[in-house]
């Protein structure tokens, strides 16, 4: 066996940065340890991982869950296809470990492996893990876990309890986040592909900031489909604004945020629990088993953060909720300090070192 790690998954950026941080984490303590990630042509990480100076693996899979008709049809056929595309992968590199960081093409991937007898490693983000990782979890050496309530999803004996993995440029930080930015700036984000819902709300939002037009700025993750449209509501309406389809440089866009709007995925609130940041969190209502809902609720009962359900999220409301956070500082900052202290900032490092006892294992 080479001295390498496949890393399998993506689809999303909730699925994808976990492993890209566990990769850096990997390669940065053993210079000979060669990563390579398994995705699809489709998802994020064919954009994202060349950035990264990642190699990509791609195989023919497609998601089961929430397709119908045709579309189902389709992803059955593809199957057992990516199953003979990663077992082929896997039998002419034979890597030491695989990591699934969830996404439907960590099964294909994960199966071959434990089908040849490589160690499996699951990393599951949510509360309520997936289709995928619950069955894969019965097949995998060990399963990584970000909350302690998904314990009872997978076999006690395999679990560890390690926080969901978040790049080493969250981990440094010693206090909850003291914005860089002279105006409060709110930072929204939905997703890697952006929201409709929230997107429209806070244009409408902007009717009701005109009071406080000039000590406000908006940095916003739009997705590609309302890039242009936000972006004209924001010149029109005369606000201090930098929209775009996709935020690559995170870490310095979260430093400068007063306060973020934001959906829920696991990844993210990993991200602003590490850095402490206070934030108003809309559940993507769609999402696999509700585990957006359940994430965020998490964060709510802690005081860290306020829960705002997509079928109730409108302009009025965002905007006296920014226009609180202007006014009352201080209890944002005390949300804040509640969410820095749920960050796992050593999540990265805990799952380095599951995968080494992994690699070192005899298999």
């Amino acid at each position: 066996m080479t001295n390498s790690v496949v890393i399998a998954g993506g689809g999303t950026g909730g699925h994808l940065y976990p492993g890209i941080a566990l990769a850096k984490a990997l390669m940065k303590h053993d210079a000979d340890i060669e990563i390579t990630f398994v995705g699809t042509r489709q998802g994020i990480e064919s954009r994202v991982l060349p950035r990264e100076g990642f190699r990509l693996k791609t195989i023919s899979s497609g998601g089961l869950l929430g397709k119908k008709g045709m579309g189902r049809l389709v992803n059955w056929l593809k199957l057992p296809v990516s199953l003979l595309q990663s077992m082929g992968y896997l039998l002419i590199n034979r890597p030491r470990l695989v990591v699934g960081v969830g996404g439907y093409v960590s099964g294909p991937v994960a199966i071959s492996a434990w089908m040849l007898r490589i160690p499996v490693l699951i990393h599951e983000q949510n509360t309520v893990p997936g289709a995928t990782n619950r069955w894969l979890g019965k097949i995998a050496d060990k399963v990584a876990i970000t909350f302690d309530m998904s314990k009872k999803y997978f076999p006690t004996h395999k679990v560890v309890e390690t926080g969901n993995m978040i790049r080493e440029e969250f981990t440094q930080t010693q206090e909850a986040n003291i914005p860089t930015s002279e105006k409060f700036t709110v930072l929204v984000l939905g997703g890697s592909q952006g929201a409709r819902s929230i997107n429209l709300a806070l244009l409408d939002a902007l009717d009701h900031l005109g009071s406080v037009k000039d000590r406000l700025h908006f940095i916003h993750q739009t997705g590609q489909t309302d890039e242009a449209e936000v972006q004209a509501g924001y010149k029109h309406k005369g606000f201090s604004a930098d929209a775009q389809a996709f935020i690559f440089d995170m870490v310095e866009q979260y430093r400068k945020a007063s306060l973020i709007i934001c959906r829920s995925g696991a990844t993210t609130l990993a991200e602003i629990t590490a850095l402490g940041i206070p934030s108003v969190l809309v559940p993507y209502p769609f999402a696999a088993h509700n585990h957006q809902e359940h994430n965020a609720r998490a964060l709510e009962s802690n005081g860290a953060a306020q829960v705002i359900l997509d079928k109730d999220v409108n302009g009025e409301r965002l905007a006296r909720i920014i226009l609180d956070g202007i006014e009352h500082p201080d209890t944002l900052r005390e949300m804040g300090n509640k969410s820095f202290q749920m960050g796992r900032r050593d999540a990265t490092e805990r799952a380095r070192q599951l995968c080494l006892e992994l690699m070192r294992s005899p298999h």
